[in-house]
């Protein structure tokens, strides 16, 4: 028998009708197939990796924020004073904040930076390979010491949608109207423009290139960590919103396997989030209408999954209820 179906048949012995408790149900069957272990490994400490980078897209009015916003909210998130923060101490989180290629030092960041920010992805790749390779690497690095029971995804650079989009576009197949989206709230004709960009940046993909080659040429630093910090995950790992989920193809188009140790927090209203979640069948725990990224909506799903752990663990079984002798 594996370790779900031991799960499995826990939950049904539990002091409950059987399948009652749903979604938690299922999670708390991953946990334990992820842990090897029924029960599983307590989902804690909690540790959010918020990958920040810069990208050279902004350049092309893709979003209406100046790119000194990217090392301002990195310097908010290393204060204590952003909204990843806010949620991650009501979930009982730890943020760990994470240079991987913003355009300018930031103190109070972890530094792990690659380069500057990326290159333009509109003219020409936004990296090289051994540059997507580097943060991808940094990342594994990472994800091996965290000492978390459970990670959480968190990202920030301004101008990273469109980035997402472009890797989504190129790794799904879909075109780039159904992936792209306003980001941090762009008018229509910005939102022409963006679409435009990603379509032609995924057109210069030649065909068989590899998930680190779509990286280096339409992808972003924090993507590429973020798919790092997945592969090399042996917890579970809550992901956010669509720039983790442009991570997460990354991932699993490389090691399809880490795709088990996946929870998806929650669904972002960016339509690209939505394309990735179908794409590999994922069920989000959360659907808020949140769009921020850093994390927040991961942050939000912690306390279900940690629920999930719980209720196998901890509940009694109907035998117990019925001879409590």
């Amino acid at each position: 028998m594996s370790v779900g179906d031991d799960a499995r048949a826990r939950l049904d012995r539990l002091a409950k009708p059987p399948g009652s408790l749903g979604r938690l149900e299922r999670l708390a069957v991953q946990l334990c197939e992820i842990s090897g272990t029924c029960p599983p490994r307590a989902p804690s400490p909690v540790k959010v990796i918020v990958f920040a980078g810069d990208h050279g897209v902004l350049a092309q009015g893709v979003s209406p924020w100046p790119q000194e916003v990217t090392a301002a909210m990195v310097r908010t998130f290393a204060m204590g004073g952003a909204a990843v923060n806010a949620i991650a101490a009501t979930v009982g989180a730890e943020v760990v904040v994470v240079d991987v290629g913003v355009a300018s030092p930031v103190p109070g960041a972890l530094d792990r930076n690659v380069r500057r920010g990326t290159a333009d992805l509109s003219v020409g790749p936004a990296m090289t390979r051994n540059e997507a390779w580097a943060a991808i690497d940094e990342a594994m690095e990472l994800a091996a010491v965290s000492g978390a029971g459970l990670l959480v995804t968190g990202d920030m650079g301004i101008g990273n949608t469109t980035a997402s989009a472009a890797v989504i576009a190129a790794l799904t197949g879909r075109p780039a109207h159904e992936v792209t989206g306003r980001g941090t709230g762009i008018d229509d004709a910005t939102l022409a423009r963006k679409t435009s960009i990603v379509a032609e940046a995924v057109a210069r993909i030649p065909a068989g290139a590899d998930a680190v080659d779509v990286l280096a040429e339409v992808g972003g630093l924090e993507i590429a960590a973020i798919s790092g910090l997945i592969s090399g995950a042996g917890v579970p790992v809550v992901i956010d919103g669509v720039i983790a989920l442009a991570g997460l193809l990354v991932a699993a188009t490389r090691t399809p396997d880490c795709v088990s140790r996946v929870i998806a927090g929650h669904r972002s209203t960016e339509p690209g989030a939505t394309a990735v979640l179908e794409h590999l069948g994922l069920d989000p725990v959360l659907d808020l209408g949140m769009r921020l990224g850093e994390g927040t909506g991961a942050l939000l799903a912690v306390p279900v999954v940690q629920a999930a752990a719980r209720i196998i663990t901890d509940m009694a079984t109907i035998d117990d209820v019925l001879d409590p002798s």
